[in-house]
């Protein structure tokens, strides 16, 4: 199987009696309905709703495992110290440095104490294990295909943290946003976007006849901003467009453009999100 060892991710360890509720009413994952060997993408937010920080989160031993980039991880925990006041919780860093991420026939061998199942992709229909430390030696190239193909974004390469909301990333459909847990920083807004259905930016599988431009490059129709392109590997990447736009365009058969290189452009299935064929439509 392949196992690949992502060593820009840090660990955070969140741990006392009042774990659960501590994190529960500050991030956007439902803490309590986290089943055993699941791991949740999750966000704390800013109160105007936009993704402050983003990880991963799993139950471990008495508490939880969080999972971020390694450039957010001291940023985290100080914010997570913020919020904590009198709250019977401890807040550690692991002394494990990277994540090991393992998927195909065998992945299931990682759960369990080890690791935990990824639901972005059990979403996408793919087991894939998250575990602590180096387990394997793969090329980090394969896991960035596999996010590729399914639609799954990292922060930074696919989206700037204090730039995107919740939905923008898919995250409504992740398994990463709750609407009935109650409230959470930000909670007030991402539910005013989902009752009003006003979430028109969204992720898309982008693919290319010719390997597509760089990272940051404009995907525009008929000279018009449509979306940003993100993580590229060779003539298939990802990007956040605004689908009232892009849906408008494909209906017309107006070509896609990402820099000069024609593209086309797909929502992730597991996402059941259709492309809106007029601005009408993206308002119903």
């Amino acid at each position: 199987m392949p196992a690949v060892f992502l060593k820009d991710r840090s660990l955070l360890f969140v741990s006392g009696a009042e774990a659960q509720s501590f994190l529960q009413n500050l991030i956007t994952t439902d803490i309590a309905a986290l089943g055993a060997d699941e791991a949740r993408p999750g966000a704390l937010l800013t109160p105007q709703g936009k993704i402050l920080f983003d990880f991963m989160i799993w139950q471990d031993r008495d508490g939880y495992t969080i999972e971020t980039d390694a450039g957010q991880r001291d940023g985290l925990l100080k914010r997570l110290t913020m919020y904590k006041l009198r709250a019977a919780v401890t807040l550690a860093l692991s002394t494990e440095e990277g994540v090991t991420v393992s998927w195909g026939e065998d992945a299931e061998g990682a759960l369990g104490s080890q690791g935990a199942r990824d639901s972005r992709f059990v979403k996408a229909g793919v087991t894939l294990t998250r575990r602590a430390g180096r387990q394997g030696d793969g090329a980090e190239a394969l896991y960035d295909a596999l996010r590729i193909r399914h639609g799954i974004v990292t922060s930074g390469s696919d989206f700037a943290l204090q730039d995107a909301f919740p939905h923008d990333v898919l995250m409504d459909f992740n398994g990463g946003l709750s609407f009935r847990k109650g409230c959470y920083v930000g909670q007030e807004v991402v539910s005013r976007m989902q009752h009003r259905g006003t979430a028109r930016r969204r992720v898309v599988t982008v693919s290319a006849a010719t390997d597509l431009p760089g990272t940051g490059t404009e995907i525009t129709a008929a000279g018009k901003p449509v979306g940003t392109l993100g993580s590229v590997d060779g003539g298939n990447g990802l990007a956040i467009v605004r689908i009232d736009r892009a849906g408008a365009a494909m209906a017309a058969g107006t070509p896609l453009l990402a820099g000069n290189t024609p593209v086309s452009l797909v929502l992730p299935a597991w996402s059941g999100l259709v492309f809106p064929a007029s601005a009408d439509e993206a308002s119903a």
